[in-house]
């Protein structure tokens, strides 16, 4: 009896490792296409001119795909008044360098505190909350959905992913995000829109089974109080098993990596850590290593985390990363 146990166990691990071996399969892209995420508020947060900032990204870098966000309480500040100087302005920029944009539109959008909710709406009644989130969303669909410039929706940011924000972002109404992204498909049904989730701690299905593209982060270095400084433990391989396996679960779609961190990860604003401690969470060196990491799970569309913290440290005499990032979009 104990040897047929041990034979079914050996066969059941067997069978296991080939159907992982079986979805880790998938073609190695001929060539990666790089974008970049920009975020008005970070490059505020550091003391930046967004504005010269995201120039910089563009005519500098030669960043050709953007991932932006139309963070609530930068469009509405006040109740319906609406500000889109910022938004304006990158998205018009785009246009004419010939830049292709994703834009992110909802309450939990990229960027600590993770959900971004205008002073003026933050102790409202959440029905009547909700109710003027979808009036903000409208406005920005109708405001951008003619742009030539934009290319995708996305649709709130890791929406399942409550481990890091749920003080901030509290339960997630699944039903109130269907409601999202019907209103977006219904506004403008010629492009299709992207939901995300975690790389690390995702389980996909949720945002995989809803939009009609679907974008993964990934981040490779880490730290923290209690372990201090580690790598993912997860091989590059175990993205395209969970790739290859939605798609069989829920239909093959796009796919990309929209968040590849290569900035220090801190739990304090970055202008109040010494470059020293920066950069024992992010260098030169860590930085080849995730696009190393990144090259292995075989994402043809990849989009980097961090260029306000690049231009930064290259206002301040140290462009190793900024100087690597240009010729990484130079040779894309």
């Amino acid at each position: 009896m104990w040897k047929r146990i041990i034979y079914s166990i050996i066969a059941l691990v067997c069978v296991f490792a080939f159907a992982v071996f079986l979805l880790a399969q998938k073609d190695k892209p001929e060539q990666i296409t790089y974008g970049m995420s920009f975020n008005t508020l970070y490059a505020r947060e550091l003391g930046l001119d967004w504005k010269v900032t995201y120039d910089a990204i563009l005519d500098d870098l030669k960043v050709r795909h953007l991932r932006l966000a139309a963070h609530w309480p930068m469009i509405e500040p006040v109740p319906n008044i609406y500000n889109f100087s910022e938004l304006d302005y990158q998205i018009k920029r785009a246009e004419e360098v010939g830049a292709t944009v994703i834009l992110g539109v909802g309450r939990r959008l990229p960027r600590w505190p993770e959900c971004h909710v205008p002073e003026w709406a933050r102790e409202m009644e959440l029905e009547k909350r909700n109710q003027a989130q979808i009036r903000y969303m409208e406005a920005v669909v109708e405001r951008y959905k003619n742009s030539p410039a934009v290319v995708t929706w996305q649709v709130e940011n890791e929406p399942f992913l409550a481990v890091f924000a749920f003080s901030h972002c509290g339960e997630l109404d699944e039903d109130f995000l269907d409601s999202e992204i019907a209103l977006v498909r219904e506004l403008d049904p010629t492009r299709q829109i992207l939901v995300t989730d975690s790389g690390n701690l995702g389980m996909w299905t949720g945002a995989y089974s809803r939009g009609d593209m679907f974008g993964t982060s990934v981040y490779v270095h880490f730290w923290n109080p209690e372990l201090g400084q580690f790598r993912t433990v997860l091989p590059p391989w175990a993205y395209r098993v969970k790739d290859n396996l939605m798609a069989v679960l829920y239909g093959e779609k796009p796919t990309m990596l929209i968040e590849l961190s290569a900035e220090p990860w801190l739990l304090e604003p970055i202008i109040d850590v010494p470059l020293e401690t920066q950069f024992t969470r992010m260098n030169l060196e860590k930085f080849e290593d995730i696009l190393k990491y990144a090259e292995g799970t075989h994402y043809e569309m990849q989009y980097l985390w961090g260029a306000e913290w690049w231009y930064w440290l290259h206002l301040q005499g140290k462009s190793e990363m900024w100087q690597r990032g240009q010729r990484l979009f130079a040779n894309d």
